[in-house]
């Protein structure tokens, strides 16, 4: 299979999830602010939304999304509990982190990242951000991962999200259960792995 992604970006994710699960895959950069590939093509050719992550399977079938995505790779390895197995409260947990860090933490460092919004609206939605950080640091406390003992794609995706937390100039000391934990998550050899492939280390 092939992932397609931007360094850095919110498809860290699954290339994390794709190293963590063992399968067999090619990770093809795709600057989301080019749209050059490689090959020199252009990436709306494969993806007219532009946008990354994009997975295109052996047979051709692509997913778009990253909380689909990674749960599609999880369950390819079900032995690496990445995911809980469908239909279990615990996967609809997981489902339920997924979207919180998709649309209260992805989303809410989006307008930090955008040159055109005025600062008034930056200075909300990072208050916005904190106020969801200092909730997240109640719920770490006392779990090696979100979920418990068991590392999952979850946890990938918010290591990812709050990478970005430095360049935006948010301090994330005032958290330090979410700051051991994302030293846990950094350690781990998959996403090292991942980190060196998009050239982040």
């Amino acid at each position: 299979m092939k992932l397609y992604y931007s360094p850095g970006a919110c498809s860290l994710s699954p290339h994390i999830a794709l190293h963590e699960s063992g399968l067999a895959h090619e990770a093809i950069a795709a600057p989301t602010k080019t749209h050059k590939l490689p090959d020199g093509s252009d990436y709306y050719q494969v993806n007219p939304l532009g946008y990354v992550p994009y997975l295109v399977l052996d047979d051709g079938t692509a997913l778009r999304e990253g909380p689909a995505i990674v749960q599609y790779i999880a369950d390819q390895v079900p032995d690496k509990k990445l995911a809980p197995p469908n239909g279990t409260l615990a996967r609809y947990q997981l489902q339920s982190w997924l979207n919180f860090i998709g649309t209260e933490l992805h989303k809410g460092f989006s307008p930090l990242f955008n040159p055109a919004m005025p600062d008034e609206a930056k200075a909300l939605s990072k208050e916005r951000l904190l106020g969801r950080l200092k909730w997240l640091e109640g719920e770490l406390a006392g779990k090696t991962y979100l979920m418990g003992d068991d590392f999952t794609v979850a946890d990938g995706y918010l290591f990812v999200v709050t990478n970005w937390a430095k360049p935006m100039g948010i301090d994330l000391s005032p958290y330090p259960n979410l700051v051991a934990y994302r030293g846990r998550v950094a350690a781990r050899p998959a996403v090292q792995a991942a980190i060196k492939h998009e050239g982040l280390l």
